[in-house]
């Protein structure tokens, strides 16, 4: 992803208001309703409370003027719009980083098949990519870390395709760029489903992005 093409301006984070995907900021002194891209809670996750961001603008007549784009963390900033992992790997996935998917050649986003609609479509291969977004500080980051009906309900539509003769890439990207690598929680519905779709021959693989001047991606280990 360009970062070049965002223009993005500082702020401190001062607290997320009843509608989740509003949150208040202080820019230049003045109090700011802006957008938050995600679809659950902030806290649920992570606790920025006083802590500088970044927020990137909307386009005009938006509800609010800006967006929250990235938030401080030790040297570095962590992403908080997570749709930004679809657009990172949909851009690098003729790259030789993804060699181990095969021929890549005719991929399509937000396929439609069977009422699922998958964020990454490979024809070539027959392939979906299934792209899940981590938010956590920890260095061993687990996940999932709220339950998810949606992944539920994927995982059981995953159960068919595999048997009828699909392939399914599980991707887990973390949005913290100190992480070490992602472990499956086990003490989960989700664990069976999971497992089981690992036994029909779904492959999971973690990643995670880095941002400071430039947005990268990078492949870590993911323990199940």
């Amino acid at each position: 992803m360009d970062i070049n093409n965002i223009t993005l301006i500082e702020g401190v984070f001062v607290k997320e208001l009843k509608n989740r995907f509003l949150c208040e900021v202080m820019i230049n002194g003045k109090s700011i309703e802006c957008y938050v891209p995600s679809s659950c809670h902030l806290s649920n996750f992570i606790d920025i409370l006083n802590c500088p961001v970044l927020l990137n603008k909307n386009p005009e007549k938006s509800r609010t003027a800006y967006s929250l784009f990235a938030f401080k963390f030790q040297e570095k900033y962590v992403l908080l719009n997570t749709s930004i992992a679809n657009k990172i790997i949909f851009e690098k996935l003729s790259s030789r980083m993804f060699n181990f998917l095969g021929k890549r050649k005719k991929p399509f986003k937000e396929y439609k098949y069977q009422g699922y609609k998958s964020d990454i479509f490979i024809e070539d291969t027959n392939s979906f990519i299934e792209i899940k977004s981590l938010l956590s500080l920890d260095k061993i980051g687990l996940f999932p870390t709220v339950y998810s009906e949606r992944t539920i309900n994927q995982l059981k539509s995953f159960h068919e395709f595999l048997k009828n003769g699909f392939k399914i890439n599980f991707f887990i990207v973390s949005l913290n760029p100190y992480i070490k690598k992602i472990q499956i929680n086990r003490n989960t519905d989700f664990y069976l489903l999971f497992k089981d779709c690992i036994s029909l021959g779904m492959k999971v693989y973690g990643f995670k992005i880095d941002f400071n001047n430039s947005i990268s991606i990078k492949r870590i280990a993911c323990k199940i």
